[in-house]
C-alpha cells in the first residue's frame, strides 16, 4: 500500500510539472497596482510668458474605493539649480463627468482634496495645473517636477508611491 501511495503521489508530482511547463497549472493571482499616478503635458516647450497644462491622473486599480489622497509636487534639483527660471502653478482644475471643475491647493502643497475622492474601483481622476512661465524668466532650461502620494482605501489598506517625474517642459527663446 505505501509503494502504491508513493508511486500515486510521484505521478502526482510529474503531471504538476508537465502542466507548469505548458502553461496549463492555475497562476496565483496578484493584486493588481493599487492606485498608479501618471503624468503628461500639453506641450514640451514653451517661452517666457507662456503657459503649458501639467496633467496628472490618478487611478484606482484596486477593489475598494480610494476615500483618501495626499500629494506633494516639488521641483526637481536640476530646476531648482536654475534660479533664473521663474514660474509658478496659476490655475487648477479637476475632470469631472459634467466638465472640468476648480479645485484648490495649487503648488507644492498638499493636491489630494483636488482629486475628489472617492475613486471608485476601476476609475480615474485627472487634475490639470497650469504652469505659467514668467516674462522675464531665463531660457534654454527644463522646468520639471517629482511627486509622492499617499492613498488610503475603503478596506483600511493604504499604498503610498514616487517619486513620480513628470515629463520636463523646456523654455525657449523667441
Amino acid at each position: 500500500m505505501q509503494s502504491s501511495l508513493k508511486g500515486r503521489l510521484g505521478l502526482a508530482a510529474v503531471l504538476a510539472v508537465v502542466l507548469a511547463l505548458f502553461g496549463l497549472a492555475p497562476a496565483a493571482s496578484a493584486d493588481p497596482a493599487p492606485a498608479p499616478l501618471t503624468f503628461g503635458t500639453s506641450s514640451a516647450t514653451t517661452t517666457p510668458g507662456g503657459s503649458v497644462q501639467l496633467s496628472m491622473t490618478l487611478t484606482n486599480n484596486k477593489t475598494y474605493d480610494i476615500w483618501f489622497v495626499y500629494q506633494t509636487i516639488d521641483p526637481t534639483w536640476l530646476t531648482t539649480q536654475r534660479p533664473d527660471l521663474k514660474y509658478s502653478f496659476t490655475g487648477c482644475t479637476l475632470a469631472t463627468a459634467s466638465g472640468s471643475t476648480p479645485c484648490a491647493g495649487t503648488g507644492p502643497a498638499n493636491l489630494g482634496q483636488n482629486y475628489g475622492a472617492t475613486i471608485p474601483p476601476g476609475q480615474s481622476r485627472t487634475v490639470t495645473l497650469t504652469l505659467q512661465v514668467a516674462a522675464d524668466s531665463g531660457c534654454n532650461g527644463n522646468i520639471g517636477f517629482y511627486s509622492y502620494y499617499y492613498a488610503e482605501f475603503s478596506d483600511s489598506t493604504n499604498t503610498s508611491g514616487g517619486p513620480v517625474f513628470t515629463p520636463e517642459t523646456r523654455v525657449l527663446c523667441a
